[in-house]
């Protein structure tokens, strides 16, 4: 019985050969990042045939690619509509920042106390590199690549508490991703949070765990200010969008509206 089911099985897991996983790990990675950087919006319809044809792939390796990033939030199956991208309310998105202040403040506080100082050492090498990023020095973005290379994941990593770790560094991590990159893209802000990031390190390498808290909480509630003067901007330019949206903060509803569709 098992043996009448062996090429059947082979042929199921073609996809998983060196090869096709290689292919399934690059497209995944340059759509993620398409996504974050915002090339591929929020509430975008997936076309396989289009991105087969965009990133040179079959649809084997494609379709692993996609299934990931659905694993990630990132992406998200509507019946008889297909694949999209998520989109986040403005509601959702500011919520998500208030749990973000608390839970990565506590981060900060724990990193300053369990940090070794190889690992303080590596936090000024990471932002080092980033200050080396062409759009970052013209003053246009600050982009983190995910994990090892994001400045906030090594904080919490070095907090050395795994129930930290699995809320921040989960599904949440990716979805904050999505919106971090793109709310970057204002004018003065990523040297602003270059310089944050700057100060959480030197209270973190103190040992100072209180400030490094309160640097840390103060970097994120500046990133929710710049979030709300974004939709403040768009109550300008598009009063009954943004209306509708404001009617979400106040519980009103629960829309799928992009969160920076304007962008």
């Amino acid at each position: 019985m098992a043996s009448a089911q062996l090429p059947n099985q082979a042929s199921l897991d073609a996809d998983l050969a060196p090869e096709a996983l290689t292919l399934a790990d690059r497209v995944f990675s340059e759509i993620q990042n398409a996504i974050v950087k915002g090339e591929i919006k929020p509430g975008s319809k997936m076309s396989e045939a289009e991105l087969a044809s965009r990133y040179g792939v079959s649809r084997g390796p494609l379709r692993e690619a996609l299934r990931r990033l659905e694993g990630r939030k990132l992406l998200t199956r509507i019946p008889h509509v297909g694949v999209r991208v998520i989109s986040l309310s403005f509601a959702e998105l500011i919520h998500i920042y208030q749990v973000r202040e608390a839970m990565e403040g506590m981060a900060a506080r724990l990193a300053a106390e369990n940090m070794s100082p190889e690992e303080v050492q590596g936090l000024k090498a990471l932002l080092a590199e980033h200050e080396k990023q062409a759009e970052f020095q013209e003053g246009r973005a600050y982009f983190q690549e995910e994990g090892d290379f994001d400045f906030h994941y090594r904080i919490v990593q070095g907090s050395r508490n795994e129930v930290l770790s699995q809320m921040l560094c989960g599904e949440l991590y990716h979805r904050v991703r999505l919106y971090r990159y793109q709310f970057s893209v204002t004018e003065g802000r990523p040297q602003k949070a270059f310089g944050e990031h700057h100060r959480i390190i030197e209270a973190i390498e103190a040992g100072d765990g209180e400030m490094a808290e309160i640097l840390m909480r103060r970097h994120i509630s500046s990133a929710r200010k710049n979030i709300e003067a974004h939709f403040r901007e768009r109550i300008s330019h598009a009063p009954d969008a943004a209306a509708h949206e404001a009617g979400e903060t106040r519980g009103k509803g629960r829309g799928n509206r992009p969160a920076n569709h304007q962008e």
